[in-house]
């Protein structure tokens, strides 16, 4: 394995292969590789959102988040059809951050869970049909910061425009590493092979709904960060159950123990670092493969954030509550939409069995 096929590697990845190696000099040198793509990882990452967020803005850092997500996302992962049609879709959806998430926050909760709902089935259904590229952790993801971190008069018209050269980059990005992939699905297909009956649909309801749902009653009851709920729900919300219960077991806790380890750094470092958790998060995350630390490290950018508008203790007992809340919520609307799933299916082909005959 070349150094660079070695930087390419995930958390897991990179942790089997030292794990495999039994040499400890070669080891210690495959440490430092590993070491040193996350450090280049989180330098390429602060000096992306730096750029954008001096270019469109303070209130549109987030831009720059969603953006390098996506970017790095695609440099790996297509989207399972005709590479042309692909870059089409990723307009489309593009289209649906840059006016869903907005327009969501100018009416009531029960509008906008319908729009929510619109908005969130169709990343869903366009962006995510490849299960295994799990890109709806991406589209989701971005649709619901958007819509946290809004913003109205000039500043969103900046937002547009940081959207659209976040567009052009990803179309440009996705068209270039996967140009040699070729694919006979088109986005005609896309439509033809949604059935409610098939397991990818059905999750792509069920995450829709779901974190819909969870968002509309956080809303009703005035819970703060609505977009922390939706989040810790669609993070959950996976494929299949095992999977999900697994993710639940970690979510809490994990920001229990992110909340506290803040905390410490909080009290520990001088005001002038405080700028620098998040980024400390960040290499968290990227030395972590497993779940339940990353939900660790991944609440140090959020709480680093909200501690302006609810103080520390009020930023971290937020970040927990709305994680359990969404987490909790996540596996029993799972075990209820399956349940009532099984049950209308079984009505639905019983008659129609008895029509037939």
């Amino acid at each position: 394995m070349t150094f660079y096929q070695e930087l390419q590697l995930n958390q897991a990845g990179s942790k089997a292969l030292i794990r495999n190696i039994k040499d400890p000099k070669e080891k210690w040198k495959h440490i430092c590789i590993y070491l040193f793509k996350i450090l280049l990882t989180v330098a390429f990452c602060v000096v992306f959102v730096t750029i954008y967020t001096k270019v469109f803005g303070e209130e549109n850092s987030i831009v720059g988040v969603v953006v390098l997500l996506a970017v790095m996302v695609f440099r790996n992962a297509d989207l399972g059809i005709k590479n042309s049609h692909g870059v089409l879709l990723l307009a489309i959806i593009y289209g649906i951050l840059a006016f869903g998430p907005r327009i969501s926050n100018m009416v009531g909760p029960f509008p906008a869970f319908l729009i929510n709902v619109v908005c969130i089935g169709a990343l869903m259904s366009l962006g995510c049909h490849n299960v295994i590229m799990s890109n709806h952790s991406t589209f989701v993801l971005g649709y619901l910061l958007l819509q946290g971190y809004d913003t109205t008069g000039n500043s969103y018209l900046l937002r547009l425009a940081g959207l659209s050269v976040g567009a052009f980059a990803t179309c440009f990005i996705l068209w270039r590493n996967h140009r040699k992939v070729h694919y006979k699905r088109t986005i005609r297909h896309i439509f033809q092979e949604f059935d409610i009956h098939s397991m990818r649909t059905r999750w792509q309801i069920r995450l829709t709904l779901g974190v819909s749902t969870a968002m509309l009653f956080a809303s009703l009851i005035h819970l703060p960060r609505v977009m922390w709920v939706g989040i810790a729900t669609m993070s959950v919300l996976l494929p299949f159950k095992k999977d999900l219960i697994e993710r639940v077991k970690y979510r809490a806790p994990g920001n229990i123990l992110g909340g506290l380890c803040f905390l410490c750094l909080y009290y520990l470092l001088p005001e002038s670092c405080y700028g620098y958790i998040g980024m400390i998060g960040g290499i968290g995350v990227g030395l972590s493969a497993t779940y339940g630390w990353q939900a660790v490290f991944n609440s140090f950018g959020a709480l680093s954030i909200a501690m302006s508008s609810f103080g520390v203790a009020g930023a971290i007992i937020l970040r927990v509550l709305t994680n359990a809340f969404g987490s909790v919520y996540g596996l029993l609307f799972h075990n209820i939409f399956e349940s009532g799933y099984n049950w209308i299916s079984e009505k639905v082909f019983a008659k129609k069995m008895v029509s037939e005959n």
